[in-house]
């Protein structure tokens, strides 16, 4: 009898422990179903049309509304001409260093600081201009690449790295071929993709260069994308945006948790202000994953990076 009893009492108390795991994962599923509801919400309430894309880069989750959607890019084109330049100079060390005058037979308008300098001016390197390209968004610096490294190689990188949709198809500000349908084009998925395997460094190219394409991508800028998280978190990016249109590529190093997000949007009128919203919902998430037990509880990072280092259960 007194083992009958002690036997219920055992059986009693195991779910307690059990389901520990189990309730875990159950309420990491509200909060990531609670995101997904959220960004849905963002992308349909918009004016025009959306897509968003979001990739947990410690889990693997994703997160994506409308994600095969194909949207013209603008200037967050400008992120696989920075891939193709720093692959292409694992081949051709010089080519970083390479020294292209800047004329007048090369000037473009549109943004950008190199088109009211002087012309011969100045001579700069392959990689200065890339970085103009990336910081300022110039479009003079994007053309001279574009016409060093070609758009078709620019493109076959792209569909290797698993972004088939995301094509160079003109240089920039050229309203006409625009009007021709020689629009650059990507979707948030193919974006994504590209932006997660720069976050882990899945390139071809050294670590060396992948390292220098996200110091140069973290290079501080402004935007919807940079509000909405406090400016002691880098955020490597590459925003762009013409009339109807705006997009963002990129990869928020949240401690602990980082994540990618992909935005785009066209038919609209103030897209940042879906960026910006996509971005506030995905940051509140991943903020509140940084540093947390397997209870929902928040430690000092330096003591989980600790105790994971044991091989201990934080």
């Amino acid at each position: 009898m007194r083992i009958a009893r002690i036997a219920a009492l055992l059986g009693a108390l195991l779910p307690i422990s059990a389901p520990a795991h189990a309730q875990e994962a159950e309420q990491l599923t509200l909060l990531r179903s609670h995101l997904q509801g959220q960004l849905t919400s963002i992308v349909e309430a918009y004016e025009g049309v959306a897509g968003v894309h979001v990739v947990d880069l410690t889990t693997g989750d994703r997160f994506a509304v409308r994600d095969q959607l194909v949207f013209p890019q603008a200037s967050a084109i400008k992120v696989p001409i920075l891939l193709e330049l720093f692959r292409r100079a694992e081949a051709d060390p010089d080519l970083l260093v390479k020294r292209i005058d800047l004329t007048d037979e090369v000037r473009t308008g549109g943004s950008g600081v190199l088109q009211v300098l002087t012309d011969g001016g100045s001579a700069l390197s392959l990689e200065d201009y890339a970085i103009y390209m990336i910081l300022h968004s110039d479009n003079t610096a994007t053309n001279v690449l574009i016409d060093e490294l070609g758009m078709d190689a620019i493109n076959t990188l792209s569909t290797s790295l698993g972004a088939p949709s995301t094509r160079l198809q003109r240089k920039m500000i050229q309203p006409e071929e625009s009007a021709r349908g020689n629009e650059n084009l990507s979707t948030p998925r193919d974006a994504a993709t590209i932006m997660e395997r720069i976050a882990t460094c899945d390139l071809p190219m050294s670590e060396a260069s992948c390292r220098r394409v996200l110091e140069i991508l973290e290079l501080p800028k402004g935007g919807p994308i940079r509000t909405p998280v406090p400016n002691s978190i880098p955020i490597a990016f590459k925003p762009g945006g013409i009339t109807g249109v705006a997009t963002v590529w990129a990869i928020v190093d949240v401690p602990d948790r980082p994540y990618v997000i992909t935005v785009m949007s066209n038919y609209g009128g103030n897209g940042g202000a879906v960026i910006e919203a996509a971005q506030t919902a995905a940051y509140s998430y991943f903020s509140r994953l940084s540093g947390v037990t397997e209870y929902g509880t928040r430690v000092p990072l330096d003591v989980k990076r600790r105790i994971r280092g044991s091989g201990a259960t934080p």
